[in-house]
């Protein structure tokens, strides 16, 4: 990843996969951009779905879904402007899910998640409301705001990164508030 905090080996990826009980979701977050190299990485890393960061550029989600059956494909469309609505409806059709986060690939250094910047969640929620998928939010989000997050947006499900972290490591007392927080929701 050429951004975002977090960072695991492939190693511990797969060491995760391998104890995730039936009916939980193992997630591969990747910016590979070619079929070929997204389904060697899942193969070494054996989870059951992958969020994809960046844009495919070398293949289809047509080949991907035919060498990965069975598993779910999450797209994540970075909400930078009234542009990121029609990006949404292109890739709909083709994934399971879609991920909204903050990030902006634009940017000569990519940033593809992990920005700790929140976006306008109106957007968020015209692409939800555009889409027919489910759409998960990212981006910025932490036990102070999470819950109008989820009332403007009503996401699927949320994600989140920098808002339970202290100095770059998970802080287990911001998890605990965040969780809470979702729950009483």
């Amino acid at each position: 990843m050429p951004s975002g905090p977090g960072v695991i080996s492939e190693e511990l990826i797969s060491e995760i996969a391998s104890v995730v009980p039936p009916y939980v979701t193992s997630v591969l977050l990747t910016s590979r951009k070619s079929v070929d190299e997204i389904v060697k990485q899942h193969q070494r890393c054996g989870t059951n779905a992958i969020q994809m960061v960046d844009r495919l550029e070398l293949g289809s989600y047509g080949e991907l879904r035919e060498l990965l059956p069975g598993i779910d494909i999450i797209q994540v469309v970075h909400v930078v402007g009234e542009e990121s609505i029609h990006a949404a409806i292109k890739i709909a059709p083709q994934v399971d899910a879609i991920l909204l986060d903050s990030g902006n690939p634009n940017l000569e250094i990519k940033e593809l998640g992990g920005t700790g910047r929140t976006h306008d969640w109106d957007l968020s929620k015209k692409i939800r409301d555009s889409t027919g998928k489910p759409v998960i939010l990212a981006g910025g989000l932490n036990s102070e705001n999470v819950v109008d997050a989820i009332r403007e947006v009503e996401p699927y499900a949320v994600d989140v990164c920098n808002g339970v972290r202290t100095n770059n490591t998970l802080d287990e007392a911001k998890l605990s508030l965040f969780i809470d927080r979702v729950a009483r929701f």
